[in-house]
């Protein structure tokens, strides 16, 4: 065992001095003048193919394309109106449809943002509740160990349908302000669809995936997930909260500080398969280590429910004043925890944080448009400070299926760690292209994760 993890830290090591090495190579061989930032106005865009592969969904394939309204150039960088739209596909059929709206001209006095999106996924990740009190076990995954069972063990197929609508006035000068809204989620549940991911293979092939039960299934066996849940369900969410907000840029903020208290309620006469309310608080401040080209970020955050029972299939939901990408979810992953398993911490409440370096090292004009490239150093850690309450399952110590501690470990929650670095593309200081690779600090949390999309985390 110590041998494993001394040649799993050796691993991760090479990895990050393999990607040290790439983005010091990109330092170096960018040689640019210094040139005047050209005023943008009126309408401009950025655009991006998406192709990436996942040998159980397939290719994916399509595009994103972020329109800006600059008006007549006199707000440079801050815009008019954004219209933000992306659909990309995977060839075995999940999938992102997303149209995003932001502006502060639409409605005089008010900051209006609408999101309305459509997300498939055939292998959504599920590694159970209440963090490190759920057990990982890797090989049951990884179809090249012995103890392997199926890659799609801690998966089940959700598609999620999102209509939200944010509004944020102000109460007092440009920075106090109120925010309001409405997002109706609508959750489709069911196992993975083993039989469409086999589509093309035969039994004997090394990627064919058995026809076995996973943890999602177990759940339910055990009555920690009800039936009336397993399928999913209607979420209608009100929101209302306070944000105080003094940044000098939205897209990458050099200094100020950005602090919002929202609380939501998902009331029961609205459709909702139940009744709760949780609340989250979230700060984030920057501050100017070197002017215009070197920075210190931070954000800390908190969520938890405050009343009724929110259903499973929310519990992965991180609730948030602005939409920063097609999903908020975590803990793990992209936008939260880089370098973790996706969702690999759940629970009632939590709490979580993000420290980041961030270093614009070069800018330049091309083709008539401001770019910058920046790189990032950073620290991403939480954990589970509210657990999903359920009653322990019995296990059968004659029967053959594994036993307690390879699926719980009680009350060995603790804080969650990751680190890594990250690249930034960003022209007209508004369409960022991002590249962000995590290492995690502890074996159950996974080894590493690579993330390319778009905005800063923050």
């Amino acid at each position: 065992m110590i041998h494993g993890n001394f040649i799993r830290k050796n691993q991760k090591l090479n990895i990050m001095k393999k990607i040290v090495l790439v983005l010091a190579s990109v330092l170096f061989s960018v040689s640019l003048f210094s040139q005047e930032e050209v005023v943008k106005d009126g309408w401009n865009f950025g655009a991006l193919p998406t192709i990436t592969f996942d040998t159980d969904l397939g290719f994916q394939y399509g595009a994103l394309v972020n329109l800006y309204d600059y008006g007549d150039g006199s707000r440079y960088p801050n815009y008019n109106h954004s219209l933000y739209f992306e659909v990309s596909r995977f060839t075995k059929g999940s999938g992102i449809n997303r149209f995003y709206y932001d502006s502060d001209k639409l409605i005089k006095g008010l900051q209006t943002s609408v999101d309305i999106s459509y997300l498939s996924d055939q292998a959504y990740d599920f590694y159970g509740f209440n963090g490190y009190d759920a057990v990982v076990n890797a090989g049951w995954f990884d179809d090249d160990e012995d103890d392997y069972v199926t890659r799609m063990y801690y998966k089940y197929d959700r598609k999620m349908f999102r209509f939200k609508v944010d509004l944020q006035g102000k109460l007092a000068g440009d920075n106090f302000r109120w925010i309001a809204g409405i997002n109706f989620l609508n959750f489709k549940i069911k196992s993975v669809d083993l039989k469409k991911l086999n589509k093309g293979k035969d039994l004997g092939d090394d990627d064919y995936l058995p026809d076995v039960d996973g943890l999602f299934e177990a759940y339910q066996d055990w009555g920690i997930i009800n039936q009336e849940e397993a399928d999913g369900g209607f979420v209608p969410i009100v929101k209302a909260g306070l944000v105080f907000d003094t940044r000098d840029n939205r897209p990458n903020p050099m200094k100020g500080v950005w602090t919002e208290a929202v609380i939501v309620a998902a009331p029961e006469f609205l459709g909702g398969e139940s009744s709760f309310s949780k609340i989250s608080l979230t700060h984030r401040q920057y501050f100017t280590l070197i002017p215009k080209d070197l920075s210190f970020a931070y954000r800390l955050a908190y969520q938890s429910t405050i009343s009724g029972h929110a259903p499973f299939y929310y519990q992965s939901q991180v609730i948030t004043s602005v939409l920063k990408g097609s999903s908020s979810e975590g803990l793990g992953g992209a936008k939260s925890l880089r370098g973790i398993r996706r969702n690999r911490v759940v629970g009632d409440g939590f709490f979580f944080g993000n420290a980041e370096l961030r270093w614009k090292f070069a800018r330049f004009r091309f083709i008539n448009n401001n770019f910058y490239l920046g790189l990032n150093g950073f620290v991403d850690f939480g954990r589970v400070t509210k657990k999903i309450e359920f009653d322990k399952p019995v296990f059968n110590p004659l029967s053959s299926t594994p036993g307690e501690p390879f699926f719980f470990d009680y009350d060995s929650e603790k804080m969650h760690t990751s680190y890594g670095l990250g690249l930034r593309i960003a022209m007209n200081e508004n369409f960022i292209i991002s590249v962000d690779y995590g290492l995690a600090g502890n074996d159950q949390d996974g080894d590493s994760g690579m993330y390319i999309g778009l905005n800063y985390l923050f």
